[in-house]
This record gives structure tokens, C-alpha cells and sequence, in this order.
């Protein structure tokens, strides 16, 4: 009983301290540090640097109009941006449309993912461009959204920068994606003040042209940009002023199906493509990556560690049965969320499907490989 209790103990320490400890940490660790964040620099009107932005798109026909009308708003000379939209295989008429709304360069390719697709769009960009920045074909960027991300890789040190992105969702929509985004964004700023983030989005991030990586088709570069970059000797940071906005995936259940897919787009990375070696890391950064990415895609795991070992621990103590009944409780909000919308059972019911998308994730991911062909999520255009 001495090893069960081992491992009860120690499951029970890893969740809280993933989920509690280390944002408890990161604050402390923040206002103990003497390291402020620099502030970006201010890109004088006339001296911008020739910019391209890359929206790769698969069946985006919808939403890639908008797109492109919305990068021509941007606080940018017309004259130092340019707009690509890389089509990756797709059947229907999107290149059509973004050649209609105004995009520099349409590139026709066959079905190979969104890696590549962005691949053969930095290859083809404009020679004078020495920022390329990215976006989600569904997303929306505010004015100075490239401004903002501009002045922090002006920055000497600074080879990556992802904005802040604000989810939006229809009325009755029962996903808590946004609830979470939000702490997860107040993660990303103080890692960034600290050193550097642990993970990136895709729909609004920019790179120097030269500290361009070609990774693994299957290795999106949201997780597998800012851990290389710091690997190579550049900090990849967060512009919080840097905002876009997306439509949420109306359901939690949606949710559920979209991170199952991300999660066997991450686990490469994590198992295969270098993201737990600690070669390249500061001691600090170390801390971030194994508390923030290593713990959290355990968590499945470490639950089912906890649930098992509490089943047998029950009848050595009081404890045991409270523990048990509060992960029971969990489980029966979370079912209870299905047809009851409360936030309170919703966010039960976000927190459980959202945990068991990374083992599914996993489980694709050792069962059948991960394709590189991607698709909109169902809702969200």
C-alpha cells in the first residue's frame, strides 16, 4: 500500500501544481524578478520594413475575402505589404475569392498541410520582405495589430512574437475555450517577461524572414516555433497589443474534436521533434517548458494515476473517500453540463473533455500516425 500511496500522493502534487502551482509560481516569480519586459520599439512612419503576410487556406471560400480586406486595413504602406494566401489543395473556390478581394500572390498547391503550404509561401514571398507574418484565414487583426508585432521583433533578440487572440462565440454557445484563452494568455505575458513563451497560436504571429524554420509537415508551428527559436538563441515573445479576433467553435463537444486534432499534431513534437531535451534552454525556460507543456499533456494520465490508486486506497482513511467524492463530483457535473448550462457544469464539463482530448490525441497519434492534410473546424467560419 506504501507504493500506491506514492503514487496517489505524487499524481494528486503534479495536477495541482500544473494547474494551480504553476501560475502561483509564474506571479511570485514575476514580481520577485528584476527583468522587465521591454517595451517594443516604435516603427517611425516612412521607415516600416517591406512586410509579408501569409494566410494559408484549405475550403476557406467563406472567410477569405474578409480576410484579405481586413489585412489591407491594417496601419501599414500599401507599398510594404504583401498578401499571400497559400491554397492548399482546395477544392472549392477560395483562390478565386482571395484573387477577387486583392491578395498579391494566390499559390495553387496540392493537398500537402498547412506547413507546407506556409512553406511555399515564405519561398515565394517578395525578396524585399524581412518580417513574415502569419494568420488563420477566419481571423480578423485590429489596426495596429502588425505594428505591434513588428516593433517587438525589432528587438534584437527577438525572433518570434505571437499577438493575443480574442475568441468569440454566437449567444448559447456552451464552450469555455474563451475562459481559458484568457488565463492562458496571463501565462504567455509572464513567461515573456521572464524569458521566453512555451507555445504560440496561429492566428496572429510573426518571424524574421532569416530566422525562418521549415519544420516537420506534421509539427505545426504554434508549439514548434517558440521552443526551436529559443534553441537557436532568439526569444520568442508575446504582444499583448497584438490582437486578433476568431469565432469559437460553438460546442465544448466541437472543442473536444478540434483539440483531439491539435493534441496529434503536438505529440510529435513533444515525443520525437525536441521540445522536453533541455539542450538550448536557460535553466528558466527549462521550468516553463516541462511545468507548462511536459505537466500539462500528463494530465490524463496523472488522473488516471489518482483515480485508480484513491479506488484502492478507499477504507485506509477519511481522506481517501473525500477525494474520491470530489473527483466523482467532477465527473457528474461534467455529465450534467451536457444538458444542464450552468457555467459552473459547463466549465466541469470543458475541463474534462478538453483533458481527455490530449489522450486521444495521443492514441491517433500512436495508432495511425498524423496526416498533414488539415480542415476548418466545424462552426468556426
Amino acid at each position: 500500500m506504501i507504493i500506491v500511496e506514492v503514487i496517489f500522493w505524487l499524481s494528486l502534487a503534479l495536477l495541482v501544481f500544473a494547474q494551480l502551482g504553476y501560475p502561483l509560481l509564474l506571479g511570485v516569480w514575476t514580481k520577485l524578478s528584476r527583468r522587465r519586459a521591454a517595451p517594443p520599439q516604435q516603427i517611425p512612419s516612412g521607415e516600416e520594413p517591406f512586410v509579408t503576410l501569409v494566410i494559408a487556406a484549405h475550403r476557406e471560400q467563406s472567410v477569405i475575402g474578409a480576410r484579405v480586406a481586413n489585412a489591407r486595413q491594417l496601419d501599414w504602406p500599401a507599398d510594404r505589404l504583401e498578401v499571400i494566401v497559400a491554397c492548399d489543395g482546395s477544392p472549392d473556390e477560395t483562390a478565386t475569392e482571395a484573387r477577387d478581394a486583392g491578395a498579391d500572390l494566390v499559390l495553387e498547391l496540392e493537398w500537402g498541410g498547412k506547413v507546407r503550404a506556409q512553406d511555399a509561401a515564405v519561398a515565394a514571398a517578395d525578396p524585399r520582405s524581412t518580417v513574415v507574418a502569419f494568420s488563420d484565414a477566419n481571423a480578423s487583426w485590429d489596426a495596429g495589430a502588425l505594428r505591434a508585432l513588428v516593433g517587438e521583433l525589432a528587438l534584437a533578440d527577438v525572433g518570434y512574437v505571437c499577438g493575443q487572440v480574442r475568441f468569440t462565440g454566437a449567444d448559447g454557445s456552451t464552450n469555455q475555450e474563451g475562459l481559458y484563452w484568457r488565463f492562458e494568455m496571463w501565462l504567455r505575458s509572464r513567461e515573456s517577461q521572464l524569458s521566453s513563451v512555451t507555445g504560440g497560436n496561429g492566428a496572429i504571429y510573426a518571424v524574421r524572414r532569416e530566422d525562418y524554420i521549415e519544420v516537420d509537415p506534421v509539427m505545426g508551428h504554434d508549439l514548434s516555433f517558440p521552443f526551436n527559436f529559443v534553441k537557436r538563441g532568439r526569444r520568442a515573445l508575446y504582444a499583448p497589443s497584438a490582437q486578433a479576433s476568431e469565432k469559437m467553435v460553438p460546442t465544448v463537444e466541437g472543442e473536444f474534436a478540434r483539440k483531439r486534432r491539435m493534441m496529434s499534431h503536438a505529440w510529435p513534437i513533444v515525443l520525437r521533434g525536441g521540445l522536453l531535451s533541455p539542450r538550448g534552454y536557460s535553466p528558466a525556460y527549462a521550468v516553463m517548458i516541462y511545468s507548462h507543456r511536459g505537466l500539462r499533456y500528463s494530465t490524463p494520465k496523472l488522473h488516471l494515476l489518482l483515480f485508480v490508486s484513491n479506488l484502492i486506497l478507499l477504507g485506509h482513511g477519511s481522506i481517501f473517500t473525500v477525494t474520491l467524492a470530489l473527483q466523482l463530483l467532477v465527473l457528474v457535473a461534467a455529465l450534467l453540463g451536457a444538458v444542464i448550462p450552468l457555467r459552473p457544469l459547463l466549465v466541469a464539463r470543458y475541463y474534462v473533455l478538453t483533458t481527455a482530448s490530449i489522450g486521444a490525441g495521443l492514441w491517433d497519434y500512436l495508432r495511425h500516425g498524423t496526416p498533414a492534410g488539415w480542415a476548418p473546424p466545424e462552426g468556426t467560419r
